[in-house]
């Protein structure tokens, strides 16, 4: 029988059906250190999540490990290198959720020009009859710079067309055949852009990517939305350039140190703050555990994955 490492808890429906197909070795429910030592020669798969990854020094404890299956489609978790370096095969799923962190995207988007959570909370407060909220930003018409087109970039291009909002994109090199303005300069598309949303890649290519300077160009009525990776952006910048009025507001849903979110940006009432929520929905992490089991299923059939990173 073949034997899984699972790293983290998924889904309880995914959970209970791997335990009843293969031997699996839930890693978080035990001491680590002792299950490696005792089981790691026996392991030859890793189940695990954008969430969890998968280092490099575990890939060195497992030396008869042959596929890497992740549920999610971030991969920098994952030590992409070390496991092609032993041809390890490493699987993701892409593509399946597109829409869901599309439309959370142009959701975060709307709330933070138009206040919604505030006004939300504004009410809840019982606060509405001593008087109003300041005025908010409009959506439609706008300038929407996003950063990194890829799938889910081009999903949110797709919905900014129903808000008749021009769009520009930044990317290493132009995407071919876009019918979007590219931007080789990014400090140049924040100063473009009154919204600017990141759905490029995390890792250590884009760590820091939006700096105090792209901030500053985004302007005192831009606003940043995250949907990639905490890491994109340098989270104490962002935490000064919104406190001293630099920013316009932020909408975010990853964070440098998650589950950690700086106490600063909890306080400010021009920030949208979300649970790393961009793929949750039944529909979507049902689509990712079908993928992920076609993904575990071909490799046993065939040694190979179908979404290979």
């Amino acid at each position: 029988m073949t034997c899984i490492l699972q790293l983290g808890p998924l889904t309880d429906r995914f959970n209970r059906a791997l335990a009843a197909e293969h031997e699996v070795l839930r890693l978080w429910e035990a001491d680590a250190d002792a299950m490696l030592d005792q089981h790691g020669n026996g392991v030859d798969i890793v189940v695990t999540s954008a969430r969890f990854g998968c280092t490099a020094s575990l890939i060195d404890r497992l030396p008869n490990l042959r596929a890497i299956i992740s549920f999610g489609v971030g991969y920098d978790a994952i030590d992409v290198a070390a496991a092609r370096a032993r041809q390890i095969a490493v699987s993701n799923t892409p593509d399946v959720l597109n829409e869901c962190v599309a439309d959370l995207a142009f959701g975060m988007l709307i709330d933070c020009a138009r206040q919604m959570s505030r006004a939300d909370r504004f009410v809840r407060a019982g606060e509405w009859p001593s008087g109003g909220l300041p005025l908010a930003s409009r959506v439609s018409g706008k300038r929407l710079g996003i950063v990194g087109l890829g799938r889910i970039g081009e999903a949110v291009a797709k919905r900014a067309s129903g808000f008749d909002m021009q769009v520009r994109y930044h990317n290493r090199r132009p995407v071919e055949g876009s019918v979007h303005g590219y931007e080789r300069d990014l400090v140049e598309l924040a100063r473009w852009s009154d919204f600017l949303v990141l759905t490029c890649p995390g890792g250590e290519s884009t760590r820091n990517l939006i700096d105090m300077a792209v901030l500053e160009a985004l302007g005192p009525k831009g606003m940043l939305i995250n949907v990639a990776r905490g890491s994109v952006v340098d989270e104490p910048a962002l935490v000064q350039a919104l406190l001293d009025g630099r920013l316009g507001g932020a909408a975010l849903d990853v964070y440098a140190h998650e589950p950690h979110v700086p106490d600063a940006l909890m306080a400010l009432p021009n920030v949208v703050l979300l649970p790393h929520i961009g793929s949750a929905t039944e529909e979507t992490r049902l689509a990712m555990e079908e993928l992920l089991w076609a993904n575990l299923r071909t490799f046993l059939e065939r040694g190979e994955v179908l979404t290979a990173v």
